[in-house]
């Protein structure tokens, strides 16, 4: 595959698996916990480094899961405790966040790993690193993390769909049939853990944070089915890692940020022009009503 094909796998990679998983964020109003977890990441991956001394996939992505679900632990614990959820989600992110830089630049500043890195990405350099098994060229590293990834979150979503479908619509309801409501919603944040940061590494956060809310966003406007909306955002997220790569290619600037510059004139163009929800729709249903009403 030539260069620019695997930097399009990749950003759509990342736009479907996160997407995906935005979706269930969209629809619990937990949006912001995305941004969050996109940062204190960065405290479960200098963790693992600390711990195994290496900064191998595996190892990565086992811290992040585990900060990840520390993270909506806590938030979720300040909240049952009276804390509003935003200031919970701020709290909480601002800290952790903060104690991952220290630590990275106490006990890692040699390593090549740093939080401007972190949060912006470097999607150029993913055809470089490659994984080589026996001499063999098996193509980028990411590409295998974020394909691994994205194949466990669409098992565990095949396997809970119902359980994950009731509880994000109605907890209540999902509570009396028996479901398990508190493990749906740890499992969801070890997905959006992994997920972040398997894209981590690769698009920085700033990508991250925008392909886990802006495509779920724009399909909760072109629909009122799940499964609909699940194929939606998937198709967004990689419609913005291709406008985004050619709008960097044209102008000659960032590729992460293009792509998600392209994901909101995508969801700017969905809210002006949604069949139900647009703007322009709406307008015109207030139009007729006002002409029935004259």
């Amino acid at each position: 595959m030539s260069y620019e094909g695997w930097i399009l796998l990749t950003g759509s990679l990342v736009g479907i698996s996160c997407g995906i998983v935005g979706c269930f964020l969209i629809l619990r109003k937990m949006a912001m916990l995305a941004d969050a977890i996109s940062h204190t990441v960065l405290l479960g991956i200098v963790g693992a480094y600390l711990i195994s001394n290496s900064l191998e996939g595996v190892y990565m992505l086992i811290g992040a899961a585990v900060v990840g679900i520390l993270t909506a632990f806590f938030v979720q614990l300040l909240h049952s405790s009276g804390v509003q959820s935003d200031a919970a989600i701020g709290v909480v992110f601002t800290s952790l966040f903060a104690v991952g830089v220290i630590l990275l630049s106490l006990f890692a500043g040699k390593v090549h790993l740093d939080a401007d890195h972190a949060l912006m990405g470097e999607i150029t350099f993913i055809p470089w690193d490659i994984l080589e098994i026996n001499g063999i060229n098996l193509g980028p590293k990411a590409v295998w993390m974020l394909g691994a990834v994205l194949v466990l979150n669409l098992i565990i979503i095949f396997l809970f769909y119902k359980e994950i479908k009731i509880s994000s619509f109605d907890p209540d309801m999902a509570m009396a049939l028996g479901i398990p409501v508190l493990f749906i919603h740890y499992l969801l944040m070890g997905m959006l853990s992994l997920t972040t940061v398997a894209s981590f590494d690769s698009v920085g956060a700033i990508l991250v944070v925008a392909m886990l809310i802006v495509p779920g966003a724009t399909a909760y406007l072109l629909t009122d089915k799940l499964s609909v909306m699940l194929i939606i955002s998937a198709v967004v997220g990689v419609l913005s890692a291709f406008a985004g790569y050619f709008i960097a290619t044209l102008f000659n600037v960032s590729i992460s940020g293009s792509m998600a510059v392209a994901a909101g004139v995508i969801f700017a163009i969905t809210f002006v022009f949604s069949p139900t929800h647009g703007l322009l729709s709406r307008w015109l249903v207030r139009k007729r009503l006002q002409n029935k009403s004259a």
